[in-house]
């Protein structure tokens, strides 16, 4: 059965990774519907072989569809979901506007995708990072009790936006001759740099992107009350979100069988062979569907902690896959409602 779905915001780094991946796993829908949040100027993006326009989003451009794709930031998700849902449409977003809602899930189907089965009028998708962290994390925490969490993160500047990577190229070509130069407004140059600061400042002194981490853990592993931490620094890579992740158990945890659960587990790629140079990357991770995870060990200062590292596309696994995995479970969830019925 085709399905009548849309992309609202098709133009971007991930409206057009998503319009990809339906294409890659095909999706059934004959010909999605694009939207971009601005004028759209006779732009067309390929899909199956074929140039589909983009068009100016309004109230009417949802009229029939089943299911939307939302890649666009927080106050157009708000702006948009209601009109929407009102239409008829499920949607799938994947700004932060709704992930803090009781009532609206938060999925990563390998993890939590029974969800789905309830099928949702809205779903939020994960922080990009979040979804690498507990792809690794959830495997281990259904073997034994996970009781607390840290990860640091090194986030691709394509997490910023297509904006962002011009100036991570820009300031790489002017720092070949000398300083890089700091981005517009006095900010930090990407380039050659690392720079501990992704989203606003909170007032418990986490930015907020750390403060996502923290929140999406617990609510994507059923665990309200997990200590979690984060600290997220963004780092000059195009694509490829890392994280060094410590997992504390009430017993412990080998490395022998954390490398088991995760081979066992959907979506996840063991890279775990130091003495041969063999554990995650970004740049490995890039372009792929699985988060990579490797550098296993026991933790020196926690008896029951496994330390490990985990890699994986910010676009893809991050963004528009978890997405279109999400659109998957809902239309399978329909397709089982049509047979009861």
């Amino acid at each position: 059965m085709s399905l009548r779905v849309a992309i609202l915001g098709a133009t971007g780094l991930v409206g057009r990774t998503m319009l990809a991946v339906l294409e890659e796993r095909g999706f059934p829908v004959e010909r999605p519907r694009l939207l971009a949040s601005e004028r759209a100027d006779g732009r067309a993006l390929r899909f199956r072989g074929r140039d589909l326009p983009v068009e100016p989003v309004s109230t009417a451009a949802f009229a029939g569809l089943d299911l939307v794709l939302f890649a666009v930031a927080n106050p157009l998700a708000e702006r948009w979901a209601p009109a929407a849902r009102e239409a008829g449409a499920r949607v799938v977003d994947n700004s932060s506007a709704f992930r803090y809602h009781d009532q609206v899930p938060l999925v990563v189907p390998e993890v939590n995708g029974e969800l789905l089965g309830a099928r949702p009028m809205l779903v939020a998708n994960p922080n990009c990072s979040t979804i690498g962290i507990v792809m690794a994390v959830a495997p281990l925490a259904r073997a034994a009790r996970l009781t607390r969490l840290s990860a640091v993160t090194y986030q691709a500047v394509s997490g910023a936006g297509a904006e962002a990577l011009d100036q991570l190229e820009s300031g790489v070509r002017a720092g070949r001759e000398g300083p890089p130069p700091a981005r517009p407004g006095g900010l930090p140059p990407f380039a050659f740099n690392v720079v501990p600061h992704i989203d606003r400042f909170e007032d418990n002194g986490y930015t907020r992107e750390e403060m996502k981490i923290v929140w999406e853990t617990r609510k994507i592993l059923g665990l309200p009350d997990l200590p979690v931490s984060a600290t997220a620094a963004r780092v000059p890579v195009r694509v490829g979100h890392s994280a060094a992740v410590t997992a504390l158990f009430e017993r412990a945890v080998s490395p022998d069988e954390a490398r088991a659960l995760w081979a066992g587990f959907p979506g996840v790629l063991v890279v775990d062979d130091p003495a041969h140079r063999r554990y995650p990357t970004p740049l490995e991770a890039a372009g792929k569907d699985p988060v990579l995870v490797g550098r296993a060990r026991a933790s020196l200062a926690e008896p029951n902690a496994l330390e490990f590292f985990v890699a994986s596309d910010n676009l893809r696994k991050g963004a528009a896959l978890n997405a279109v995995q999400i659109a998957e479970g809902l239309a399978a969830a329909a397709a089982r409602g049509a047979e009861v019925q």
